[in-house]
C-alpha cells in the first residue's frame, strides 16, 4: 500500500472499539486484551495541542519506535507485538487505511509511573538546574560546563509524570522512595544501558542523542520498554556535524513549530494558533529526515 499519500490524521474515530486514553499525539485502544496504539500527527507545544497537523509525523513516531524495538531486543524485552494490520483482531481490519503505518499492537502493561530520563549532554531543564545548582537532579556536575556540552558519563535524571504541564525533575533518592530502591536501581541500570548502546549507535549514522526519556512496565511479572522509544518526540536529536557546545543546538524536532509560535508572540493561553503550511511542511521533514539519518530507509 502508497502511503506516500496520506492525509494528516487529528483524530481517530475506531466504531465499535472500546478507546483506552487519548494523549497529546497517541491514541490507545482496548482490542482483546491488548492495545491499539496510534500516533496521529497532533502536535504540541508549550504544553497546548496545535489545530494543525504536521505531515507524517505519527508514521515517523511509529516506524521509528518499530525500529529500536527491534535493536534493542535483545538488551530488553518490549511491549511490542506487531504492526502489521493484517495481523490484527479482526474488528480492526476495516480501519486498516488509518491504521497502515501509524499504529501498532502492544501488550497491555502496568506502567511505572516514572519517566526514565538518560542525558549525554547538559541542555534543556538540566541546563537550567545545573546554572542555578551546579546539579541535575541532585547529581553534582563538574564545575564550568558549557550549554550543550558532552557529559563526562551519561546520567539517569528521572521525572513524575504529569497529566497535564511539565514533568517534574526528580532525584534518585525520591524516585526510590516512590517505587522502591530495588526497582529504581533497575531502571536506572536498564536506562543508561539502552541509552549508550542507542546513542553509540546513533552517533555513526551521525545523529548525537543529547538526552531521551523512556517508559517501562510490567506484563506478567517482566519488567518491559513501553510507549514510544528514541523519537524526535521524546529526545533531542542533534546532527553531529553541527554540533558546537556554549549554546543551543539544530534539533531534529518541532524547534521550528516554537520559534514560530515566539515570533508571533503568541501568549501561551489556549487556543492554540493554527501553524502556517509552510511551518508545518517543515516541522514534517525534518522528522522524516531524523528517520531516514537513524535507520537509513526512506518513510
Amino acid at each position: 500500500m502508497d502511503l506516500t499519500q496520506d492525509p494528516v490524521i487529528l483524530q481517530t474515530d475506531f466504531p465499535g472499539i472500546e478507546r483506552h486514553a487519548r494523549g497529546k499525539v497517541r491514541d490507545v485502544y482496548r482490542v482483546d486484551g491488548r492495545l491499539l496504539i496510534v500516533a496521529t500527527d497532533r502536535i504540541s507545544a508549550f504544553d497546548y495541542i496545535l489545530l494543525t497537523g504536521i505531515p507524517d509525523k505519527g508514521r515517523v513516531l511509529t516506524q521509528l519506535s518499530i525500529f529500536w524495538f527491534d535493536f534493542l531486543k535483545d538488551l530488553v524485552p518490549t511491549h511490542f507485538l506487531t504492526a502489521e494490520v493484517q495481523e490484527y483482531p479482526e474488528p480492526l481490519l476495516p480501519f486498516r487505511r488509518q491504521l497502515e503505518g501509524r499504529s501498532m499492537l502492544v501488550k497491555r502493561a502496568e506502567m511505572v509511573e516514572i519517566e526514565c530520563v538518560a542525558r549525554g549532554y547538559i541542555s534543556g531543564s538540566g541546563w537550567k538546574e545545573y546554572r542555578q545548582n551546579g546539579t541535575v537532579c541532585g547529581i553534582r556536575l563538574p564545575a564550568g560546563l558549557k550549554e550543550s556540552e558532552k557529559l563526562p558519563e551519561a546520567i539517569f535524571t528521572p521525572a513524575t509524570k504529569a497529566q497535564t504541564g511539565h514533568d517534574e525533575n526528580i532525584s534518585f533518592e525520591r524516585t526510590a522512595s516512590l517505587i522502591g530502591t530495588d526497582l529504581a536501581t533497575r531502571l536506572r541500570d536498564l536506562t543508561l544501558a539502552i541509552y549508550t548502546r542507542a546513542a553509540r549507535y546513533a552517533e555513526s549514522r551521525g545523529i548525537l542523542i543529547a538526552d531521551t526519556k523512556f517508559e517501562f512496565g510490567f506484563v506478567e511479572g517482566e519488567l518491559v520498554l513501553g510507549d514510544e522509544v528514541l523519537t524526535p518526540d521524546s529526545s533531542r536529536f542533534w546532527p553531529a556535524e553541527t554540533y558546537r557546545p556554549g549554546g543551543p543546538q539544530f534539533s531534529f524536532d518541532k524547534q521550528f513549530v516554537r520559534d514560530y509560535l515566539e515570533s508571533i508572540h503568541w501568549n501561551k493561553q489556549p487556543p492554540a494558533p493554527p501553524l502556517p503550511e509552510e511551518v508545518a511542511a517543515r516541522t514534517g521533514e525534518k522528522y522524516r529526515q531524523a528517520y531516514h539519518a537513524i535507520t537509513g530507509r526512506e518513510l
